[in-house]
């Protein structure tokens, strides 16, 4: 069965998608980097080592050595490439105008999947040099991992008339029609068809090893010639699912140690905001960007991939993280000091969701790289910076061998704190030096004035509307029980605080009950139970806010003043007179009825959503901002059932999608 309308858009295979949404690591990660940008094979040696120190953060399989994955970000060692290119009788290109890309191509059908690269490169103004059979030594993986190996290799790349953050972007589009056209030949090899990465600043060596035996698999890494100012190292320990070559790390920007606990509603957004993404970079081509996410990756890789798009139409790293990873501001008292940055975040929370976590994310785009801790702050965070300009950043204290005398600061990332080394301006930066370059490049605060409108809180009507028994029939009709009136319901209006009761909870799933259920019952909170994420607004109000914002949402890649044309609200939940007063805004409003005849029976169901999908887009077309989706009826007879609201909202927001 092939999947259809949302399912269908986010396959990339046209296969049923598998709800694998919650592939998640608890892994550890690190960086190292010399701030002068001056490379070495010393850097590398110790990001080796440090990759080492981390082992027990990872995980093995049942043969107790294939591991999880490891892997190591880079610079490209131009020094280890021109000897080759010697070795092999040929010229070496100049490294301003090269790219490398590092494939694992599938073992039996190699040939093809070159022919497929060289293609699309050669389609896309690219020139194919040469590939390179990537020096490894299969003895010393596991017997799972060595079952699994793809064949590595690399692709030198000439790229006349670009360079720079051109070429990047460039090589970006390049990739993702790679991509796009490895998965459209529709063989069985394109599953095991895998760009590492394609770049002239970043080169990737990963692969299901353990953190010991990645540098004896790629001899590469262990050559003198081997170079490069910076490295970022990652072991992974995945927790949901099962390991494999592609999923291990970093991945093309980011290292990432955590859960996204967010995972699905992230791939939901981003999908959903497909349609409004435009940059004057990509014009007509953001169609082969899309889609931006994939549902069948790990939510490292789908956090990664949203990265990597911000990054490549033209922000930084640091930019694009604090839009994707927020940091907890509302309750941040440090940032009184820092009113520009409150208003970058307020701007970008009515454009983007947070992907929280827990998460410490190292990353780097070549030019700049850094490590940031998400505003829960639970993962651990330890950096060192010497007198000798080395900057480490790691999972754990002294992975990295400093002598005391060398130290010039240490010390750990908070909750929602980053930290950088630019390695073309040679400056180390710290949290809040950071936030305000990035929140001082546009008027976010003057754009929120002019054009955001906040509801406030309204008193509560006093009069009643209705008697006891025209009560009792609605409260009936929409499916409540004596138990929730009397033990749930009451207990709130009366204390304003939930009702204690005893740990534990004996009653069936929904799906198995003899009773009648609403259809929320049937939905339970998904995350990956390796660290409770907050879930309580009053309690942890610190990190847990209910805020969130209407209207019609902006296009993500091109802040703009007029994105700021939104409502935003303090909570979800609304009286009638805070319904009413949002009526009243500057928002073109609609309110729609979710109320159907009953004597239509189920089949009626589906045409009452139907016509509510269209009247929806229509009402949209014809310039409404806010819809509200009302089942409203102060006297619901016998004649009228309703849409469960889930079912309504989930489905208009997908048509409308």
């Amino acid at each position: 069965m092939k999947p259809q309308g949302r399912d269908a858009r986010l396959s990339l295979s046209g296969s049923p998608l598998p709800w694998l949404t919650e592939e998640r690591d608890a892994c550890g990660v690190g960086l190292i980097a010399d701030r002068l940008g001056r490379p070495s094979h010393t850097l590398v040696q110790q990001a080796l080592k440090a990759l080492d120190c981390l082992e027990h953060r990872g995980a093995c399989s049942a043969d107790r050595d294939s591991g999880d994955g490891a892997g190591v970000m880079t610079g490209i060692p131009w020094n280890l490439f021109q000897a080759w290119f010697t070795a092999q009788g040929l010229a070496a290109p100049d490294p301003s105008y090269t790219a490398v890309g590092m494939f694992f191509l599938p073992l039996e059908a190699r040939e093809v999947a070159r022919q497929l690269v060289d293609r699309v490169l050669r389609e896309q103004g690219l020139t194919p040099l040469v590939w390179r059979a990537v020096p490894v030594r299969p003895e010393v993986l596991g017997e799972q991992a060595r079952a699994n190996r793809p064949q590595i290799e690399q692709v030198f790349i000439h790229c006349p008339r670009l360079e720079g953050d051109a070429l990047e972007n460039h090589l970006y589009l390049v990739r993702k029609r790679i991509e796009r056209a490895a998965m459209a030949v529709g063989e069985s090899w394109s599953q095991d068809f895998y760009i590492c990465s394609l770049s002239s600043r970043r080169l990737i060596y990963k692969g299901m090893v353990r953190s010991a035996v990645l540098g004896q698999f790629y001899t590469d890494l262990t050559d003198p010639t081997y170079t490069s100012p910076f490295a970022i190292y990652h072991r992974r320990f995945s927790t949901n699912t099962m390991p494999k070559w592609p999923l291990a790390q970093p991945m093309r920007l980011l290292g990432h140690n955590g859960e996204i606990n967010t995972l699905l509603g992230n791939i939901n957004w981003m999908v959903a905001r497909e349609a409004n993404l435009q940059h004057p970079a990509w014009g007509e081509h953001i169609q082969d960007l899309r889609p931006v996410v994939n549902p069948r990756n790990s939510d490292s890789s789908n956090l990664d991939n949203a990265l990597e798009l911000l990054v490549r139409s033209g922000r930084s790293p640091l930019e694009a993280l604090m839009i994707l990873v927020p940091e907890a501001y509302q309750q941040q008292p440090e940032l009184a000091n820092y009113p520009e940055i409150i208003d970058f975040y307020e701007y970008y929370a009515g454009l983007q969701e947070p992907w929280d976590g827990p998460a410490l994310i190292v990353f780097s785009d070549g030019k700049v790289v850094g490590a940031t801790l998400d505003r829960n702050g639970l993962r651990p965070a330890r950096y060192t910076i010497t007198h000798d300009d080395l900057v480490i950043v790691a999972s754990e204290a002294g992975v990295v061998e400093v002598e005391p005398e060398r130290v010039l600061e240490k010390g750990r990332l908070g909750p929602g704190q980053m930290l950088a080394v630019d390695l073309e301006r040679h400056e180390v930066l710290h949290n809040w030096a950071i936030k305000q370059r990035v929140a001082g490049s546009s008027a976010y605060g003057e754009w929120l004035q002019e054009y955001r409108q906040e509801l406030t809180r309204q008193p509560f009507q006093e009069q009643l509307h209705l008697d006891t028994t025209a009560l009792l029939r609605l409260q009936t009709a929409f499916g409540y029980t004596a138990e929730d009136v009397d033990m749930v319901i009451e207990p709130m209006a009366t204390t304003g605080k939930e009702a204690t009761f005893c740990m534990g909870d004996d009653s069936p799933l929904a799906v198995l009950s003899s009773q009648p259920h609403l259809l929320y019952d049937y939905f339970k909170q998904r995350f990956a139970q390796v660290t409770n994420p907050a879930i309580d607004p009053l309690r942890e109000s610190l990190v847990m806010s209910l805020a969130m914002t209407l209207g019609a949402k902006g296009n993500l890649l091109e802040p703009r003043p007029q994105s700021a044309r939104l409502v935003k609200l303090a909570s979800p939940v609304l009286n009638e007179a805070e319904i009413e007063t949002l009526k009243t805004l500057d928002l073109r409003a609609a309110t729609l009825s979710t109320l159907f005849p009953i004597q239509e029976g189920p089949a009626g169901l589906a045409a009452a959503l139907t016509r509510l999908c269209e009247d929806a887009a229509g009402r949209v077309r014809g310039g409404c901002d806010l819809l509200i989706l009302s089942d409203r009826a102060w006297d619901l007879t016998g004649d009228l059932t309703w849409i469960p609201p889930l079912l309504a909202v989930g489905a208009v927001h997908h048509h409308l999608i």
